[in-house]
């Protein structure tokens, strides 16, 4: 029996109102978390102070990591809209490649090698870096090649045929690895490029406050500056308002300001705070904030960023203009495969041991990441990554270490329940 218009309506007025019943019982259970979390949290803050900022700083070292490999998963979805699940295995790649490098070839000591009368300190840093670069390389061609033969064939298929390929991919590239080891499950220890020292927090905290602030006070004084401009009619000054390297000082130099800032005071509060920091942490930072400016200098002041960002916005059009857009999603993966190399080095620095499925939990916790900061924006991968560093961390310290993937990964459903594109993803159709 067909209905009326009259219980049509009805009919869809009472599906959405239930809709609104149960989006604000949802809303009442996140905030009733929200506040536990809070509570349990400021009560480790107040009762464990020197422990409570000391799993920050932790959580800064696993958050930087998780940024890099972010990075790829948003700039690959920004412009051919696939989840690469093989970003992961990239990142494991990664990890390899330095693994052998430093144990079989010894290229961390080239410049002893060449140079026999070379200060340590600056044959560390450069065979480190020589490290780093060799794993990017080869993460990045890795990359290339995954578009080339497993992507492109099927861009113009259904989505869901290359998120398959991208599984299979992975599987592969995970089991191909073991290889070298005859199939051994175990973790194998993996040889630092350096030695690890630990010293106090406070002996660098200063320096980083003062850097922490003078990005902080620079950034604010740009953005002032823009603004003004910009009521005073100057057509340039809102665009460079907006201007990502702004924003990225805006959010780094005033969180590590005030984190920081209480580390460096944390002796004067009270006594017996023992916060340490490791050379390993200190590079871990500066190696992610170096890359990701860089990045931010490639996409936004090159040619090749340029053509990234329009094949991003419209591809069709893009050809039209005359861009290669296979050249530039070609480009995007190598860009994206070495931050996941680099991103690969540091993890097992920090953490001293390599498997074949290691790229599994941080490539999806990156992915997590990707999605809550917006995925699509590099400011909202680097964000999103420090979040998930943090609730990690924190939910391991201080409420439960076998629910902390669990609680870390609920962090996708609260934000998807309250902002469904991201914090810094823009709503379908406002794109301009």
């Amino acid at each position: 029996m067909a209905t009326t218009p009259v219980e049509r309506t009805n009919s869809l007025i009472l599906h959405r109102r239930s809709g609104m019943v149960l989006n604000r019982i949802s809303q009442g259970l996140l905030a009733l978390a929200g506040l536990f979390v809070l509570y349990v949290l400021g009560k480790a803050a107040v009762g464990n102070p020197d422990v409570f900022l000391q799993q920050i700083l932790n959580g800064l070292q696993l958050g930087f990591i998780y940024a890099l490999i972010a990075l790829g998963y948003t700039m690959i979805y920004g412009i051919v809209k696939l989840i690469n699940f093989a970003h992961g295995d990239v990142f494991m790649v990664g990890a390899f490649t330095s693994f052998f490098a430093i144990s079989t070839a010894g290229l961390h000591r080239w410049p002893q090698m060449v140079w026999p009368g070379i200060g340590e300190g600056a044959a560390t840093v450069i065979g480190t870096v020589t490290v780093i670069v060799l794993s990017m390389l080869v993460a990045g061609f890795l990359a290339v090649v995954m578009e080339r033969f497993a992507y492109r064939p099927l861009r113009n298929m259904p989505r869901i045929a290359a998120l398959i390929t991208a599984i299979g991919v992975s599987f592969f590239l995970e089991y191909f690895a073991q290889l070298p080891f005859v199939y051994t499950n175990n973790y194998i220890t993996y040889p630092r490029p350096f030695e690890i020292s630990v010293f106090h927090a406070s002996d660098v905290s200063t320096l980083v406050m003062v850097s922490a602030w003078g990005v902080l006070s620079i950034s604010v004084v740009a953005y002032g500056v823009f603004a003004w401009l910009d009521r005073q009619g100057h057509q340039r000054a809102a665009v460079w308002r907006r201007h990502p390297i702004i924003q990225f000082g805006l959010l780094l130099g005033g969180f590590l300001a005030v984190v920081m800032t209480l580390i460096g005071t944390a002796p004067s509060l009270g006594e017996g705070w023992d916060l340490t920091i490791s050379n390993i942490t200190v590079v871990i930072m500066i190696s992610s904030i170096l890359l990701q400016v860089m990045l931010q200098y490639i996409v936004q002041r090159t040619r090749m960023g340029k053509a990234m960002r329009a094949a991003a916005y419209d591809k069709p059009t893009a050809r039209l203009m005359g861009i290669n857009v296979d050249w530039v999603i070609a480009a995007t993966f190598a860009l994206g495969g070495g931050l996941a190399g680099a991103a690969g080095v540091l993890y097992a620095t920090a953490y001293k041991q390599v498997h074949h499925l290691m790229g599994i939990m941080p490539g999806l916790k990156a992915f997590v990441a990707a999605v809550i900061g917006g995925i699509g924006s590099i400011p909202g991968a680097f964000v999103g990554a420090l979040i998930m560093g943090q609730t990690e961390v924190l939910s391991a310290g201080f409420i439960s270490t076998p629910m902390r993937d669990a609680i870390a990964f609920s962090m996708l459903i609260v934000v998807l329940l309250i902002r469904p594109q991201g914090i810094f993803g823009e709503p379908p159709g406002e794109k301009v």
